[in-house]
């Protein structure tokens, strides 16, 4: 993010913002404005625009069409992007921030769908059955973690590659750690 290029319109934001009941804080370093601790609006910059952040955004009624989804893998998100200083229009930037802390208020807020767990890849399911403790470690294991493994395997074409790649888990799945764990 490119905070520099637009320093005096984000402060004009931060301004408008200020007039609400919300709480200002930094976070992902830029500012984040708060309703009892949740977040409700970002402000930030980049190399073509400026934007406001609704992190609830996809509640909000958007009567004039100023929101736009953030790209195709945003669910909650939306931003209303400004290229110049004249497209900040303070009264309707309160509307939206009034209707969004009403949002909080209500408590609507998007809530990820839990994913199905794969089905297990007929290699996992034998080490399994002459294993049994390895499977009783793997269901101890949480959903997220479990689906890092199954995927893992399952993305192996070759049954060397898949019977390799078993063999390397194995220890991690005994001790409890999730595929990924060691980049956490």
């Amino acid at each position: 993010m490119i905070m520099e290029n637009y320093s005096d319109e984000i402060d004009q934001l931060k301004s408008i913002l200020n007039k609400t009941e919300l709480t200002e804080t930094k976070k992902w370093g830029i500012p984040v404005y708060t309703y009892n601790g949740k977040n409700v609006v970002g402000i930030a910059g980049f190399k073509e625009h400026f934007t406001l952040w609704f992190y609830n955004g996809v509640f909000l009624k958007d009567e004039k069409r100023k929101l736009i989804s953030g790209g195709e893998d945003t669910k909650a998100l939306r931003q209303w992007r400004f290229s110049q200083v004249d497209e900040i229009d303070e009264p309707l930037i309160l509307q939206y921030v009034q209707e969004a802390i009403r949002n909080e208020e209500l408590g609507k807020r998007w809530k990820p769908q839990k994913s199905e767990i794969p089905e297990i890849p007929t290699l996992m399911a034998e080490c399994f059955s002459k294993e049994p403790a390895l499977q009783t470690e793997f269901s101890k294991l949480t959903p997220y973690k479990q689906k890092e493994y199954i995927e893992h395997i399952s993305a192996a074409k070759r049954e060397a590659t898949q019977i390799s790649r078993m063999e390397k888990i194995k220890p991690m799945i005994m001790e409890g750690k999730g595929l990924y764990d060691k980049y956490k």
